[in-house]
């Protein structure tokens, strides 16, 4: 299935039609805009005034600071009951290994099922995992196979809902507000990722319990909130012969050239720049030059906050900069960076350098998900969304593994340089000329079904007259329905 990368209406389609089909989209226009003068379509309502997607909104900000208010408690209980740092590595990769993989059936279940239930379940398995967990941790019942078996479930249920919440995103707001409802999403998970860990981290010093038992309280109250969103959100029903599977997530993801394009730019990107391998790439420098332990937290913070204040911007810097502007500068921002951190010799450059690169994340995700959203059928919408969210995620253990190895073998230098080189031939791909006459998002909404419909012959001069009458039908009724 892929998309026709011709906006529908465009020069070049008004160029390869015949003359009759010409004549009929104008008179088709004609009778439509006539139509029009006399019944006033309703205006969209502003996003801020869309309750069904604030309520989902609201709704995945609880559960994403739940979950980062719980993550950060797992390695301080294992470090504080066990003293084992490599048990608490262990569970962390397992977790974002879990929620990688998960995200590919989580992906086929948001295609097949009421995406509301499929995160409705999702939270509640939560909330009863963490609660329980946090009575048996007050009973001092904190083995580390228990806090393994609990972080991996945890995992699972985010992998499962993640792909569900994004593709749910569709269903609520109209084609032209996609890039705005994916800009503020951005917002949601980076103000998780920055208050989460210090909540925790403060929960957890007044009781071990605390964390667990305020994240599994954060996932009910994510749940209420999905409560409150009335439309429907059920998936369009399996057509006879129709087989929803999951590998065809992968088949749309490589048949659809832009996404092809960005999503390979985006493995790259994650491998090189994923947080943990940067953030561990610069304590390890800042402990090489004799930096102070508060000191190097300061410089994590300058280097955090680039992506909280690129994603408070994301909307507004999207509306005003051309889709194609924000991927190249984004792509080759990654190279430019890490050769300035290869050369430079002070600290806090280091982490305002960071910074500019994390800056531009929560941007280009949101323009990259307003692409996918108005490329993709709803009704694969999830699979899509499952597939990419496995071949983002699955890059970034290989980049941590490989920064921790390069640095203890040749030092800090030459981790910056691999760095450079990994996100310049990722980068390569924003060159294409797809990337570089790409429309706005909204200019490919609701073609995405436009490659499925059978071709249509050339019509013998006998069946020509009842043809074009028959069209002429189809898009009167096309007009009145618009």
């Amino acid at each position: 299935m892929t998309v026709s990368q011709t906006p529908p209406g465009s020069a070049a389609d008004e160029a390869t039609a015949s003359p009759d089909e010409q004549e009929l989209r104008e008179q088709t226009s004609k009778e439509t805009k006539g139509e029009t003068k006399g019944k006033q379509e309703p205006a969209e309502k502003p996003l801020l005034k869309n309750r069904d997607f604030q309520a989902l909104w609201t709704s995945e900000a609880f559960a994403a600071l739940a979950k980062e208010t719980a993550e950060v408690a797992y390695p301080l209980l294992i470090l504080a009951s066990s003293g084992s740092a490599f048990y608490a590595g262990a569970v962390g990769s397992a977790q974002l290994i879990t929620a990688s993989l998960m995200s590919i059936p989580g992906g086929t279940l948001a295609d097949r099922v009421d995406r509301r239930l499929l995160m409705i379940i999702c939270n509640l398995v939560r909330v009863v995992l963490l609660g329980v967990f946090s009575l048996l941790v007050f009973a001092d019942q904190t083995h580390p196979v228990l806090v393994f078996a609990v972080a991996v479930g945890s995992a699972a249920c985010l992998g499962i809902s993640n792909p569900t919440g994004l593709a749910a995103i569709k269903q609520l707001v109209p084609p032209s507000q996609l890039t705005q409802a994916t800009a503020q999403n951005q917002i949601r998970y980076f103000a998780a990722t920055m208050g989460g860990p210090p909540v925790g981290g403060a929960l957890f010093g007044v009781a071990r319990a605390f964390p667990f038992l305020s994240a599994s309280i954060g996932f009910l109250v994510s749940t209420v909130l999905l409560l409150f969103i009335r439309k429907p959100m059920k998936v369009e029903q399996i057509t006879p012969g129709e087989k929803r599977n999951t590998a065809e997530g992968f088949k749309i993801l490589a048949n659809q050239p832009v996404l092809r394009l960005l999503i390979v730019w985006i493995m790259g990107s994650n491998m090189a720049f994923t947080h943990s391998g940067v953030f561990l790439a610069l304590i390890a420098t800042a402990e090489s030059r004799g930096a102070s332990a508060s000191f190097t937290g300061m410089l994590l913070s300058i280097a955090g906050i680039g992506g909280l204040v690129g994603s408070l911007v994301a909307g507004p810097v999207i509306k005003k900069v051309a889709p194609a502007k924000l991927f190249l500068a984004a792509a080759w921002i990654g190279p430019v960076a890490a050769i300035l951190l290869a050369n430079v010799s002070g600290l806090i450059p280091l982490g305002i350098i960071v910074a500019c690169v994390f800056l531009r994340g929560p941007i280009t995700s949101a323009l990259f998900l307003a692409y996918l959203a108005a490329m993709v059928p709803d009704k694969a919408q999830g699979r899509v969304l499952g597939a990419v969210m496995f071949m983002s995620m699955i890059a970034a253990p290989i980049g941590v593994f490989a920064i921790g190895t390069v640095f203890e073998a040749a030092g800090p230098v030459w981790v910056f340089t691999i760095m450079a080189v990994v996100s310049g031939l990722a980068a390569l791909p924003t060159l294409s000329p797809r990337i570089r006459n790409l429309a706005p998002p909204e200019a490919y909404a609701d073609t995405a079904l436009a490659d499925t419909a059978p071709p249509a012959d050339a019509p013998t001069s006998e069946s020509s007259e009842s043809s074009e009458n028959s069209e002429s039908k189809r898009s009167d009724k096309e007009g009145e329905t618009r």
